[in-house]
Formats: C-alpha cells, structure tokens, sequence
C-alpha cells in the first residue's frame, strides 16, 4: 500500500496522518500477525480498513475480523466509494469511536457507515 495506494487509502491517510484527527496517533501498514491492517490506532486498539469491490461478502475478512476481535481490536470497514464521496461522514465515525470511552463499546456503529457502494 506505501508504495501504491489507492485514492481512498491516500485519503483516509491524509485525514489520519501526523494526529491530525483529534490528535490521536495512527500508523500505516502495521502487522498485527498474520496480517497487515490498513490503519491502526494502537492507544484505542482501533483498526480502520478501506476495501474495495472484492472484499464483498468476503469470507476471509469475516475470519480476519474475529481475529483482530479476539486480540482486544476494534474494526472499522469502509467502503473506497464511502471515503472518496462521504469523506466528512467517514470522519465522524472514525471520531465518534475514537471518543467513545472504549471503541468496543461504541454504539450505534457497524463495521462501516453502510453496505452501499460496494462497487468502489
């Protein structure tokens, strides 16, 4: 991803970068073994994915997801379309876990804003 991101991966990074979102640090490409997370939050646990059209319904990232669960993560799922057309939407969620007193128990919030945009 460092050396050939997508547009919504340089998005998200742009808004996450240098604490720049509510002065919470977050890192790129961390290995939480066996994987490699998109975006992660260490000091709230809190991983943030941009996926595109072929993550939909995709069995793999359910089985990843309860891993990073299971090792105490909060994950977060957004579509490419969602971060490049509903980038301020995209924030506040992100925010809205990052305030929350632990991201596991924020409420209201699913793995992403919504289902739609699956094509990106």
């Amino acid at each position: 991803m460092r050396a050939n991101p997508t547009e919504a991966e340089r998005r998200l990074w742009s808004m996450l970068r240098d604490r720049r979102l509510a002065m919470f640090k977050f890192k790129r490409q961390q290995i939480i073994a066996p994987y490699i997370v998109d975006f992660i939050c260490l000091g709230r646990r809190l991983i943030i994915e941009a996926d595109g059209s072929q993550h939909a319904d995709n069995k793999d990232d359910a089985r990843r997801d309860r891993f990073l669960r299971g090792q105490g993560f909060h994950v977060l799922r957004f579509w490419n379309n969602q971060v490049l057309t509903e980038t301020s939407a995209v924030a506040d969620a992100i925010f809205a876990v990052l305030a929350s007193p632990s991201p596991s128990q924020a409420c209201g919030l699913g793995p992403s804003l919504s289902r739609k945009g699956r094509g990106a």
